[in-house]
């Protein structure tokens, strides 16, 4: 098993699988995302950084998820309109998924396993826990859901 990102993949909320391999060579922040949370204008942020440094290679990759207080109870098509109408994100929105348990996607898995939390915590604790991936597909750094996308800035800067 290799050890970056690039052997997974997700559907996105269309139903359409995207291979992370596509991502080769990108600086990434992976972050399990929310409609309904506290943190959820986090978006925002997390749009700016999107248009700000995506043409100099970097992605933000959204994976909805409602393990935390039933925060994501819409399906794929009402989350991707919320984000849309709300937020107007153009960075890639996944299909809800699960981060934690025996149902987590392998993706994350791999992300926790990677950066583990506090105490080496394997678990993800709540919504908006990021994820940043250097261009070789390594994950480098885990942030908790209270660090704001802009405080995050200056780390992907010197990774692109």
């Amino acid at each position: 098993m290799s050890n970056d990102i690039y052997q997974f993949s997700a559907n996105d909320t269309s139903g359409q699988s995207i291979d992370l391999a596509q991502f080769k060579n990108k600086v990434m922040l992976i972050v399990n995302t929310a409609s309904d949370c506290g943190f959820t204008p986090q978006y925002e942020g997390l749009q700016d950084l999107y248009q700000k440094y995506q043409p100099e290679g970097f992605e933000v990759l959204a994976f909805p998820c409602n393990q935390f207080k039933q925060q994501e109870k819409g399906n794929d098509a009402e989350i991707k309109q919320f984000c849309d109408l709300r937020f107007n994100i153009k960075f890639p929105l996944f299909s809800k998924i699960e981060v934690n348990g025996e149902n987590a996607h392998p993706l994350f898995d791999f992300l926790k396993s990677e950066a583990p939390g506090l105490l080496g915590s394997k678990g993800i604790k709540w919504n908006f826990t990021k994820f940043l991936v250097n261009k070789k597909g390594e994950v480098v750094k885990r942030y908790a859901p209270t660090t704001k996308p802009e405080a995050i800035e200056s780390d992907i800067k010197n990774l692109l």
